[in-house]
This record gives C-alpha cells, structure tokens and sequence, in this order.
C-alpha cells in the first residue's frame, strides 16, 4: 500500500471513530465509545505509517542522489 492510500485510510478511519464516539456518547452506549477510539487510533497509526512511507523515500531518494554526484 502506498503513503498516500495509508493517509486517506488513516483520515477515514480517525474520522469514522470520532463520528462513532460521538454517537456513543448521545447514546450512552461505552462500547460503541471504546470501538470508536481504537477506530480514531487505529487512523493515527495508519497516517504515521504513510508519513514513515514519504519520509523513507526521501531519504533514499537523497542518499542515490548523493551516490550519483560521487560516481
């Protein structure tokens, strides 16, 4: 999966979590609470993992370009 699929992925789901604790909270349902933040988390770790991706690529994109002004 690329960076930027991992980010929309992890924007949806920290979104939905935070639609479904919110309805957990109207409703006074904790679980539907729980499930939403492990959903808002679960988001957050999805973005990190694409900002990991592009920060990744940048740095082997500088060390090749690096490598090639050395050859």
């Amino acid at each position: 999966m690329g960076s930027l699929s991992d980010k929309i992925k992890g924007n949806a789901n920290e979104a939905i979590g935070k639609a479904k604790q919110n309805v957990g909270e109207a409703t006074g349902s904790d679980r539907l609470c729980g499930e939403g933040a492990l959903q808002e988390a679960k988001g957050h770790a999805q973005q990190a993992v694409g900002h990991a991706k592009d920060a990744a690529k940048e740095t082997i994109e500088k060390a090749a370009d690096a490598a090639k002004r050395n050859l």
